[in-house]
């Protein structure tokens, strides 16, 4: 569900928030959630989430993996919608930087 999301929304114009709190929405509503139940599962508030879904404030990275477990999906999706790099990815361009580089060039476009 959420590679096609992304898929679907990744040439749209939205920032780093706004995508997040969609996808965030898309899954508390494909779920049939509430925001009121969802956030003490999160272990935040309610406004919080609003705040999140209406693209006003990121998550911090361990909001990003409660809430890929919560709706049993994958973190690495969730990080990427929230503008953050999922640490396997990090390590890798870290320990390969020439390599990656030159490999996303080539298979994405400069």
């Amino acid at each position: 569900m959420i590679r096609l999301w992304l898929t679907k929304h990744s040439t749209h114009p939205m920032n780093k928030k706004s995508r997040f709190g969609q996808l965030l929405r898309d899954l508390r509503h494909e779920s049939g959630v509430s925001i009121k139940r969802l956030a003490p599962e999160l272990g935040v508030t309610y406004s919080y989430v609003s705040k999140l879904e209406h693209g006003t404030t990121l998550p911090s990275e361990d909001l990003v993996y409660k809430t890929a477990k919560y709706f049993s999906t994958d973190p690495d999706l969730l990080l990427l919608a929230a503008g953050k790099v999922p640490p396997e990815v990090l390590r890798i361009l870290q320990e390969h930087p020439e390599d990656a580089l030159a490999f996303l060039r080539k298979r994405f476009g400069s």
